[in-house]
């Protein structure tokens, strides 16, 4: 049973007249007999009772007009659901990102919901680590990370540029200095991120290198924990520049350089090569390039190349 066997069907009910469905239908009247009687061998019921001359329906074919009218209310409602979706009056928007990475998400969520407000958007909390495998997945659309994954399998657009700070509370011995050096670190509390990621890795290999000690006193699971600690006068932390950007305009916090721990990081929007993007997605990146023109640096809109 095909949907233009039953929009036969019906415009026949309907006409209740084979000529006038096939006039409405720009058909031939035979064409039109030969669609209502491939139907009725498909179903195995005669729908038209052939005695009569208005064109009346059998049971069968009354049973089978309620459903047809259905089936075609359905179409219509997929169809308008479709060109909604691509007009971006609907749709959702899934995104993947840690604690950290999720910070410069706000602001771009924030452009493409002034653009999109009919789309809705979700962000998946996870280990950046795990975003590439969960995006072969399909779980999501998009992943935020701070690593190139696999450039065969993944494109990556360069997003944001970020560096490693040192803060401080205002009240903190150090406030004042624009600049120390890590050697003036050895006797500090440091309130650290008990996640394990490759920028605490090198950070406790920058120490070690410079044999100066790392007193992790305090370990916290989020950095919001981290900044609230360190604001409220206990001990000093590293922490990227990102995440405490509002904190230092406000000068709850304090930023100070060091020179051997100037790590930069490049945060980035990552999708799958061979993958098709929704609209929504698409829309998104639009609203992310538009965003770095607006911004300027740090914010900006970089396609990396394989290899």
């Amino acid at each position: 049973m095909e949907l233009s066997q039953l929009e036969t069907f019906l415009a026949v009910a309907e006409e209740r007249s084979f000529s006038r469905a096939a006039a409405r239908l720009h058909r031939t009247q035979p064409a039109v007999s030969q669609v209502i009687r491939k139907l009725e061998g498909d179903v195995g019921e005669t729908l038209f009772d052939r005695a009569a001359r208005d064109g009346s329906l059998t049971a069968a074919g009354a049973l089978l007009r309620d459903y047809a009218l259905r089936l075609m209310a359905l179409r219509r409602e997929a169809t308008s659901a479709l060109d909604e979706l691509k007009s971006l009056e609907r749709g959702r928007l899934q995104l993947a990102a840690n604690e950290y990475t999720c910070m410069y998400l706000l602001p771009a969520i924030d452009a493409f919901r002034r653009s999109c407000p009919h789309i809705s958007v979700m962000v998946n909390r996870m280990l950046a680590s795990r975003i590439p495998d969960e995006l072969n997945l399909s779980s999501f659309e998009m992943g935020m990370i701070s690593f190139r994954p696999d450039p065969d399998a993944f494109r990556t657009i360069a997003v944001y540029g970020d560096s490693l700070r040192l803060i401080v509370s205002p009240a903190h011995p150090l406030a004042g200095a624009e600049r120390v050096s890590i050697n003036d670190l050895g006797s500090e509390i440091f309130i650290a991120h008990n996640v394990a990621s490759p920028l605490r890795r090198r950070v406790i290999e920058t120490f070690q290198r410079y044999r100066t000690p790392l007193n992790m006193g305090i370990e916290l699971p989020t950095i919001e924990a981290i900044k609230r600690f360190v604001a409220m006068g206990n001990g000093v932390a590293l922490v990227p520049h990102l995440t405490v950007a509002r904190e230092l305009e406000t000068s709850e916090l304090v930023a100070i350089s060091v020179a051997e721990l100037e790590m930069k990081r490049v945060l980035r929007l990552v999708h799958r090569r061979q993958g098709t993007l929704s609209y929504a997605a698409t829309a998104f990146l639009q609203s992310v390039r538009e965003l770095a023109r607006k911004k300027g640096p740090p914010f900006y809109y970089h396609v990396e190349k394989p290899g």
